[in-house]
């Protein structure tokens, strides 16, 4: 099943942890966040292989927009 992980916030994306076709678990970091001047961590919800990364670093994001997705 693919589980779709969306920004909490808007901002600017850090740093990238991941890559497509890497293997995460659960709470492993993905992607940081830059959001009012804060770093946040966005960790993955479930086990599984990495199928899409859909930001670069310096992107900026919305939030709930998809950022990458898990199978």
């Amino acid at each position: 099943m693919l589980q779709k992980i969306k920004a909490p916030m808007s901002g600017k994306i850090l740093q990238i942890f991941t890559n497509v076709g890497d293997v995460v678990s659960e709470d492993d970091y993905l992607v940081m966040i830059e959001a009012m001047k804060m770093e946040n961590p966005i960790t993955a919800p479930v086990d599984g292989t990495v199928k899409e990364i859909n930001v670069k670093v310096n992107d900026k994001v919305e939030a709930d927009e998809v950022i990458m997705v898990i199978e």
